[in-house]
């Protein structure tokens, strides 16, 4: 390796400071599927980190139908849905997925961050305007990073800033305003009707990434949109199937207009491979079982509800978040690994968000729930939260 690179490169301590101070939290290895329950070093762990809302990664249904589709289709396609990698599988989950969320049409990616990267880089011009909340997921900052637009930035669930981010916009230019649904740290959920009212004033564009609301909020889980009834009133709907759809990949619903052009100037679908068949198979069996069962998503709310109630008579700092992913908020980098790690030896997988993911001063503890938990679970990783918090000194 070129010296001046490996010198630069060896000046980054910090995972070797985590390591030895025995609180590196990440990589844990898990040895059995994402479920409630996991196996890490040859011990059964509840799992209170996983993105799963539906709790359908183990669903009979689910598993078979990948199998089925690696039956007829092979294992991957070997080249991007733009020449050789599309199957008349994708068609018709992206017909569904339209059908699902409320759009015209549908793209797949092959990732939901190639979604982001791939949409979010291309629909503007250089003088046109991408607006983002401040705490817009990692995908959306890279995709406007690779735009040659203007850049403005309000301030999180901000309207008032919104609206002054949009009074300094030229009015006979595209302004593209991009949020989350649900906001991925925190578990807040954007302000959407007040989003799409402004957005009518001036004129903008409306993107919502629903990667974290999909199965969780609307009817048969179909996204804040649908919860808020502004589907019509939101241009371009987002999606993951790495969440509670339990595969990978993700999607973008919009008019046909916008896909066409997406379709022949998306660097992120058209120089990936496609989603493999598997997956897209894996995707169309969980949406027929968030549709036939309704009883899973309300499920998942009285877990939430639950858990909710729990944290707050614990006396849990756990800031403005209604959702089932809930932020336990540390406030110091060190101590959110400390604490992790801690958990982690009580049987209690949660994830640590630290800088730059988040401020130093919001460092947290992110814990998630399925829909497939019970109350005996969550009540357990509770009571070893608490123990371990007040320890630290963090709760009463």
């Amino acid at each position: 390796m070129n010296l001046l690179l490996e010198e630069k490169l060896a000046r980054y301590q910090e995972p070797q400071k985590a390591k030895a101070a025995g609180i590196y939290p990440y990589f844990r290895e898990v040895a059995s599927e994402q479920n409630t329950e996991v196996i890490i070093n040859g011990r059964r762990v509840l799992m209170f980190g996983s993105n799963c809302y539906t709790g359908l990664t183990t669903h009979p249904k689910v598993k078979e139908a990948a199998i089925e589709a690696i039956k007829k289709y092979g294992t991957g396609l070997a080249g991007s849905p733009f020449l050789n990698g599309t199957i008349d599988l994708h068609k018709k989950l992206e017909r569904r997925l339209a059908e699902y969320v409320g759009k015209e049409d549908a793209m797949l990616y092959s990732t939901g961050f190639g979604v982001n990267l791939g949409v979010v880089s291309t629909l503007t011009g250089r003088e046109d305007y991408i607006i983002l909340d401040e705490q817009d997921h990692a995908s959306i900052i890279e995709g406007r990073r690779l735009s040659f637009s203007n850049y403005l930035k309000y301030k999180h669930n901000d309207m008032e800033s919104l609206e002054e981010q949009l009074q300094k916009c030229a009015p006979d230019k595209v302004k593209l305003i991009v949020t989350d649904g649900v906001f991925s740290m925190e578990g807040d959920v954007a302000n959407l009707p007040k989003i799409v009212e402004l957005a009518k004033k001036y004129n903008a564009t409306v993107m919502v990434d629903e990667a974290h609301s999909i199965g969780v909020f609307g009817e048969g889980g179909r996204g804040t949109c649908n919860h808020f009834g502004v589907t019509d009133d939101v241009d371009l709907i987002m999606g993951t199937f790495s969440k509670s759809l339990s595969s990978l990949g993700g999607f973008i619903a919009c008019d046909k207009v916008v896909t066409n052009y997406l379709r022949h100037h998306s660097r992120s679908y058209i120089f990936t491979a496609s989603i493999t068949p598997a997956s897209t198979a894996a995707v169309n069996a969980a949406l027929d079982i968030l549709i036939s069962e309704p009883e899973r998503q309300a499920n998942l709310w009285k877990l939430t509800n639950f858990a909710l109630e729990g944290f707050r008579n614990m006396g849990c700092e756990i800031g403005n978040t209604s959702t089932p992913i809930i932020p336990l908020f540390i406030r110091d980098n060190f101590l959110t690994f400390k604490i992790t790690t801690e958990l982690l030896n009580e049987g209690i997988f949660v994830n640590p968000v630290v800088s730059p993911a988040v401020a130093p001063h919001d460092t947290l503890i992110r814990f998630s729930l399925m829909a497939t938990h019970t109350i005996e679970q969550v009540t357990t990783a509770l009571e070893k939260i608490q123990k371990v918090f007040r320890a630290h000194n963090l709760i009463p």
